[in-house]
């Protein structure tokens, strides 16, 4: 079945999941943000068939979420502004994972570098810092 392209939807979390909405391409972010730049090591980490790591990669570099660079003989990959944005939505959702799937036993965390203790809880503030729950907000469409 052919994705339907949410690329001009009003809804920004439909446009977010037109670019990253594919499992691969955010496993392929979590690898960048741990190091991994070469299409061998991204394929042996995530055990991708390369057909579809290299449809992959090549969309997000078409997406400017990452951009290659020439070192010697082969490509790298390395995340541009764009993809280093995805940051906070990968630890929320590791966070996520953490808590509400199985098995309850993690084998990697994401750690503060300095501490290598584990990060607070990703948590949704208001403007003024308030936390917010989901009681809390609303959805507006725009005024015409």
């Amino acid at each position: 079945m052919k994705r339907k392209c949410l690329e001009g939807d009003g809804c920004p979390v439909a446009r977010a999941l037109d670019v990253v909405g594919d499992w691969w391409t955010l496993l392929i972010i979590r690898d960048a943000f741990a190091g991994v730049t070469r299409f061998g090591d991204f394929q042996k980490r995530l055990g991708v068939a390369k057909n579809i790591l290299a449809t992959r990669l090549k969309d997000m570099v078409e997406q400017g979420l990452l951009q290659t660079s020439e070192v010697g003989a082969r490509s790298e990959y390395q995340l541009t502004d764009k993809g280093r944005a995805l940051m906070p939505v990968l630890v929320t959702l590791a966070q996520w994972g953490e808590t509400h799937t199985q098995p309850e036993t993690v084998g990697r965390r994401v750690l503060d570098a300095r501490s290598l203790k584990p990060l607070r809880k990703v948590e949704v503030l208001s403007e003024d810092g308030r936390v917010l729950g989901l009681e809390d907000i609303v959805t507006q469409a725009p005024v015409a």
